[in-house]
């Protein structure tokens, strides 16, 4: 154990301000993209300033989480920080959009270290007993950075410039990185370590040509049923098989399948998965259902999501608290349930007469459903492995998510496209072309396009009536999310927050392959 003792509090603003700061940039640019596109171009490029984000940070995610495991987290956590703020200093110098894609990229590998091991050093320091307070805590502020960032995108962007959305995390991981440097101290590790590179390489491949052909999927020239659109996937799983041979042979691979046998790690990474797709669907279709149905422009319903954050909020703060009193899958059920309800709700109950109250209580209840996720699938993972794996476990959560994500977005923008052109066939008089063009109707939000297409009112309401179905129609296929995830609630069984580990400081606890007692915890397993 290292002499010296970290200061808590310091550590705490320090990882605070880091995984703030890396959420935030997965939405932040959604409300300024308008505002860029007009001074960059690039309007055919733009969808790769948020994908090269998503696909940087699915990358990295579990090669850092390793790295962390097998080196410490000091390290990587700082590394991570830097690489965030020198990507964002460079996005907020950029001049075209190709530099911009490239940029991201670069912050999404520093998010892919500062994400995952925020949650590990907070395993590492504190006891059981307050780990769910303070996985509340740091849940809570994922969401509302996530959540957040469409509102602080546009405020920044209409008051100040959109270079300051990036510019913004500068100072602020700059705090980060000093509070972490000065304050926390870990566990020297001695052992001799062995990297996975031929690992890391095969499980770079699986993501890349997964996250491109779902990206590209749908889009001009790459249809689903293209050659090229298939060959993507084909790869992806190619890549896969290799992965899965390769981490079954190395002595340190970079994610130990073995840990899947335990029932809570599986079923915690299911959860996040279809959690995510969920999540990525309510915060892409709610603003964008609002923009069609009362007539708003992007910025103007950046703040549509706050009724969701403050849900997420407080149930992430109540599932941190109440998880060392319950069973994970009783407390999951709950959220389950609700978010069952919520988007039952959203996909049954909305419609383009609902008010603007009705939709926020609706959106409610979706985050008090979501928000318990964010502390509690960290927690019942973190718990029940080995602490050698708590750094690559903790990166599976965040990398399941954002694959969920991803999923979601491809899959919800296909049902979108195809029941926004099945809704305008039957719209009279629409020129076929026109219809093509409009694709799944998002250029419509857009009242300069409107104008460039030369659409008369009345034509444009009926349009973006049916955009509004199209998108309710989302809401009807995301209810299947939750009742699938119903499932692995129930997997999880009678495991539960063991109440009797009690890291030092800055390291874990010394443990055998069960956990710090070197017996079989109750995690493990019903």
């Amino acid at each position: 154990m290292d002499a010296k003792r970290s200061n808590v509090k310091l550590v705490i603003a320090g990882l605070l301000l880091g995984l703030f700061i890396a959420a935030l940039d997965q939405t932040i640019v959604s409300t300024a993209m308008g505002t860029i596109i007009k001074k960059l171009g690039g309007l055919d490029k733009f969808v790769w300033v948020y994908s090269a984000y998503m696909i940087a940070m699915v990358v990295a995610t579990p090669i850092f989480g390793k790295l962390s495991d097998m080196y410490g987290r000091k390290k990587f956590y700082l590394t991570g920080l830097i690489l965030f703020m020198v990507g964002s200093i460079l996005c907020g110098t950029a001049t075209n959009m190709e530099q911009l894609i490239i940029y991201r990229a670069i912050q999404g590998i520093g998010g892919g270290a500062i994400m995952p091991i925020v949650f590990t050093i907070i395993f590492d320091l504190f006891p059981a007993e307050k780990r769910g307070k303070m996985m509340g805590l740091f849940g809570a502020v994922f969401g509302i950075s996530s959540v957040f960032g469409p509102i602080m995108g546009g405020l920044i962007t209409d008051n100040i410039s959109w270079r300051w959305i990036f510019y913004i995390n500068v100072p602020l991981g700059i705090l980060a990185v000093l509070f972490i440097a000065k304050a926390y101290h870990e566990t020297k590790n001695t052992r001799k370590q062995v990297i996975d590179w031929l690992g890391a390489i095969m499980l770079t491949g699986f993501v890349l040509f997964l996250m491109f052909g779902l990206e590209l999927g749908g889009t001009d020239g790459w249809a689903w049923s293209a050659a090229k659109t298939i060959m993507l996937f084909v790869a992806s799983g190619l890549f896969l098989i290799a992965f899965l041979f390769v981490e079954l042979k190395v002595k340190e691979p970079i994610i130990k399948l073995s840990l899947f046998k335990n029932k809570v790690v599986t079923s915690s990474m299911a959860i996040s998965l279809l959690y995510g797709g969920v999540m990525i669907a309510t915060a892409s279709y709610i603003p964008l259902f609002i923009q069609g149905v009362f007539h708003k422009t992007a910025t103007q319903t950046s703040t549509v999501m706050i009724p969701m954050m403050l849900g997420v909020v407080l149930s992430s703060q109540v599932g941190g608290r109440v998880v060392s009193k319950f069973r994970y899958r009783d407390v999951m059920l709950v959220s389950v349930a609700l978010l069952i309800i919520g988007t039952a709700l959203l996909g049954f109950a909305m419609d383009t007469s609902s008010s603007r109250l009705v939709i926020s209580l609706f959106m409610i209840i979706v985050g008090l459903g979501m928000g318990v996720s964010f502390s509690l699938l960290n927690i019942s993972t973190l718990n029940a492995v080995p602490p050698q794996y708590k750094g690559t476990s903790s990166s599976l959560i965040t990398f399941f998510r954002t694959i969920g994500s991803a999923l979601g977005i491809a899959v919800f923008g296909a049902i979108q496209k195809s029941a926004f052109q099945s809704n305008i066939a039957e719209v009279p008089n629409l020129n076929p072309q026109l219809a093509e063009k409009i694709k799944g109707g998002q250029a419509l939000l857009d009242p300069d396009i409107q104008k460039q297409m030369g659409l008369p009112a009345d034509l444009v309401n009926k349009l973006l009536e049916q955009f509004a179905h199209s998108v309710i129609s989302i809401f009807q296929w995301s209810v299947l999310l939750p009742a699938l995830a119903v499932i692995f609630v129930l997997l999880l069984g009678k495991a539960r927050l063991e109440l009797n580990k009690a890291p030092q400081h800055g390291a874990p606890a010394k443990s055998g392959p069960q956990g710090s007692t070197g017996k079989p915890t109750p995690s493990q397993g019903s």
